[in-house]
């Protein structure tokens, strides 16, 4: 199995655009389309090319380094990457960055930066995940290109928080591969700090190739003016707060705060209440009074029935992942509850920490500033959320509503059959999602992994296992059912 990347190289990009009825305007757009695309002669025509840099799996032994991996895919005459090497110092990546930063467009193919790896995929392997990315590798990204825009306007937008960001409207520039319309200029005290004003010319650059910023003013016109700061929300009203740089609505009945919290408080790694989307949100609220989290557990069928686009089966749905979501793993409750700083890594880090809601609930500031990874803000957070009436009053609301939060205890002889082991999950499982299997895993401290090895400890099989079963029976790895890793879970 072997991971890499679609991409259009520059060549098949101009020689593309000379017959075309509707040029491309880029590399990345163009291979981009072509995978969507459902007709495949349409994707033909884009004359894709594959890069590889990954081997998953092999049957036999497979490549136990980055760079014999490399070696591999090249004897099996795949395309991989030129300028994989193996470096032992600071300075060597400090020279093949600035190396690449000068001959870069002299490719054939758009690249925005090196990534830099453990070449030992043995001790990458060890070394395990962040929510998001191996530790084993990381990105270095070359500068982000900028351009001017004109600044039409300045929006206010309110986040989950009550924090007021403030939002560029800039005239349709192309950057980095796409048209930019909306750029972000973060706070107030940044407005200012920057001197950006109406009607004039402003830096705008896409930091890692995603989110535009307004870096500063570029040029002065006629009818340039200072950007007016609200005072008052412009989604209720009520008068802002300023902390620190940022401006704040405190009010806890605003609307679009209210929003954003049922939002994430129905997101996947939240509650995982599936089908319902921020317009789904806006329908509840405007049409059946739904303003709080609780609310949610109140909607009737008839309420939803009386709702547009909503017939039987998609109500019955609906209230089906509300009654579904009583049940709840103790890490998604607390992400869950929208704690300040409290992303889904930190809130696994306490479920396996503190073991019971109730734990968490009576924790000290002491003791959380001590767990690794913390720290004094997170702390002060956990136990200010906890300390506040309202959220305790919700808390009530949710366990009176039939909300159990699962405890993270498990029996002495799972823990240590666990701890420390390496988990690959295949197949499909009767009633798990893969997702809910590496959450409970990681929960008792063990890990998960995509390939299987000889340092892999369990195979959690479902149906249509394939390779990575066959791989496993090879190498005398346990095998085990999704009936068995339940029980083994139970206390």
């Amino acid at each position: 199995e072997i991971h890499g990347e679609c991409f259009m190289r520059k060549s098949a990009l101009k020689k593309f655009n000379k017959t075309a009825a509707e040029p491309l305007k880029n590399e990345r757009n163009g291979a981009s389309g072509a995978l969507r695309n459902l007709d495949p002669k349409v994707t033909a025509s884009r004359n894709l090319d594959f890069v590889a840099y990954t081997v998953n799996y092999m049957q036999d032994s497979k490549p136990e380094t980055v760079l014999a991996q490399i070696e591999f895919l090249k004897s099996n005459n795949f395309f991989t990457c030129d300028f994989a090497r193996v470096i032992h110092s600071a300075d060597e990546v400090d020279g093949i960055i600035d190396k690449m930063e000068r001959t870069k467009d002299e490719l054939d193919y758009m690249i925005d930066g090196l990534v830099l790896k453990i070449n030992d995929l043995n001790i990458a392997e060890e070394m395990g995940f962040t929510a998001k990315y191996p530790k084993g590798a990381i990105a270095f990204k070359f500068e982000a290109e900028e351009m001017s825009a004109l600044l039409q306007d300045v929006i206010w937008q309110v986040g989950r928080t009550g924090k007021i960001t403030p939002i560029a409207i800039i005239e349709p520039t192309e950057l980095a591969g796409a048209i930019v319309t909306r750029a972000t200029l973060n706070n107030p005290k940044d407005i200012e700090r920057k001197n950006i004003k109406l009607n004039s010319r402003v830096f705008v650059r896409r930091s890692n190739e995603v989110i535009p910023e307004v870096l500063g003013l570029a040029q002065e016109g006629e009818n340039s003016k200072d950007i007016e700061i609200i005072s008052s929300c412009p989604s209720c009203g009520s008068q802002l707060e300023t902390i620190g740089p940022n401006i704040f609505c405190i009010n806890d009945n605003c609307p679009e705060i209210n929003k954003d919290k049922i939002v994430h408080f129905c997101s996947r790694e939240a509650m995982n209440i599936e089908g319902v989307s921020e317009k789904t949100i806006d329908l509840f609220y405007n049409n059946l009074n739904v303003k709080k989290i609780i609310d949610l557990y109140k909607i009737t069928k008839d309420d939803l029935l009386s709702l547009p686009n909503f017939k039987d089966k998609k109500a019955d749905n609906f209230l089906s992942q509300i009654e579904k979501s009583k049940n709840v793993e103790l890490s998604n409750f607390i992400y869950a509850l929208g704690i300040a700083n409290i992303g889904t890594k930190t809130a696994r880090e306490l479920a396996k920490e503190f073991k019971t809601f109730d734990n968490l609930r009576n924790a000290t500031f002491e003791r959380l500033a001590s767990i690794y990874d913390i720290g004094a803000v997170m702390a002060g957070g956990i136990v200010e959320f906890f300390a506040d009436e309202k959220n305790n009053e919700l808390l009530s609301a949710l366990f009176d509503f039939g909300v159990r939060v699962k405890d993270n205890e498990t029996s002495q002889t799972f823990n240590e059959l666990v701890t420390g082991k390496t988990f690959v999950l295949t197949g499909t499982l009767p009633h798990l999602k893969r997702e809910e299997a590496g959450r409970i895993i990681e929960s008792f401290g063990g890990k998960t992994s995509t390939s299987v090895s000889k340092n892999t400890n369990f195979v959690l099989a479902g149906e249509d296992a394939g390779s990575k079963l066959t791989k496993a029976k090879e190498l005398g790895i346990t095998i085990i059912s999704e009936e068995e890793f339940l029980n083994m879970t139970k206390k």
